[in-house]
C-alpha cells in the first residue's frame, strides 16, 4: 500500500448527523435521507441548510425514491431538476445510479447528467451492484464520465467480494476511483484498503438515536428512533487509516 491518505466518506441521512461526521473528522459525505428506502434526495431545505453549515465535500444523491434503478420519464425529469438544484446550490458533486431493464448501466442518460451537472464530480451509486456484468459495467460508467463507482461487490457486505473488489481496482487503473462501502467498520477498515488497493472507503457509521420526548405516546405503537452518525466509529475508522 502506497502512503497516500485514505479518503473516508461517511453516509449520512439528516442535516445534524452531517455536522456531527463533520465534527468526528470525516473527510467527505454522501448526503442522503430516507434511510428505510436506502437513502433518497434530500429536501431542499435540508440542502440549502447543510451546503452553508459544511466545512467539507458534501455529494447528495440524486434519487427520487427507493426500490430498483429504472426509472420513467417522469422520475428522470425529478432527477434532472433535483440535480440542477444542487449545483445551483454550490455542491461540488452527487451521487446517482441508472440502469436499463436488462440490468445494463443506462449509459445515455447517465452521460447526460454528468454533462448536465458539469463542473461538479459524479459518483455512481451502488446501483452498480446490481448490473448484471460488474467489468462491462465499470467500463461502461468510465465512458459516461463518473468519476467514482460505490460498490459492495454486488454482494450486500463488502467483506464477502474482497476479491471481486480488488478486481475492479486493477481494471479501473486509474481511470475511475472504486469507493468500497457497505459493511465497512473500524475493525476491517484497513484490511479492506489493504486487500482490494483502493484509495477511498464509505460507511454510514450508523447509530440509533432515541427519542427526546419527555411524552411518549405509546398508544401510536410508533418507532420514533432516528439514525444517526455515531462519531466515535468515525474516530475510530480514522485512526485505524492512519
Amino acid at each position: 500500500m502506497s502512503n497516500q491518505k485514505v479518503i473516508l466518506e461517511i453516509a449520512v441521512f439528516s442535516v445534524e448527523a452531517a455536522l456531527n461526521a463533520i465534527s468526528a473528522g470525516a473527510d467527505r459525505i454522501e448526503f442522503c435521507e430516507n434511510p428505510n428506502e436506502g437513502g433518497t434526495t434530500p429536501s431542499y431545505g435540508s440542502l440549502k441548510t447543510l451546503i452553508a453549515l459544511t466545512t467539507i465535500p458534501v455529494f447528495p444523491i440524486i434519487r427520487p425514491r427507493g426500490g430498483d434503478f429504472l426509472y420513467t420519464e417522469a422520475e428522470y425529469a425529478c432527477i434532472k431538476a433535483d440535480l440542477l438544484l444542487v449545483k445551483e446550490l454550490g455542491y461540488p458533486g452527487a451521487v446517482i445510479g441508472l440502469l436499463n431493464a436488462d440490468g445494463t448501466i443506462d449509459k445515455e442518460r447517465t452521460t447526460e447528467l454528468v454533462k448536465l451537472a458539469a463542473p461538479m464530480q459524479i459518483t455512481f451509486h451502488r446501483a452498480f451492484d446490481r448490473c448484471n456484468d460488474p467489468i462491462k459495467g465499470l467500463e461502461d460508467i468510465i465512458e459516461t464520465g463518473c468519476i467514482r463507482i460505490l460498490t459492495s461487490g454486488q454482494v450486500p457486505n463488502i467483506e464477502d467480494a474482497i476479491p471481486t473488489v480488488k478486481l475492479l481496482v486493477e481494471k479501473a487503473a486509474g481511470r475511475i476511483i472504486i469507493l468500497p462501502g457497505s459493511g465497512v467498520r473500524a475493525s476491517n477498515c484497513q484490511a479492506i484498503i489493504n486487500e482490494t488497493g483502493a484509495v477511498e472507503i464509505h460507511s454510514s457509521a450508523r447509530k440509533a438515536i432515541a427519542s427526546q420526548m419527555k411524552h411518549n405516546a405509546t398508544s401510536m405503537q410508533e418507532n420514533m428512533i432516528s439514525m444517526g452518525v455515531d462519531e466515535n466509529e468515525v474516530k475510530a475508522m480514522l485512526a485505524a487509516l492512519q
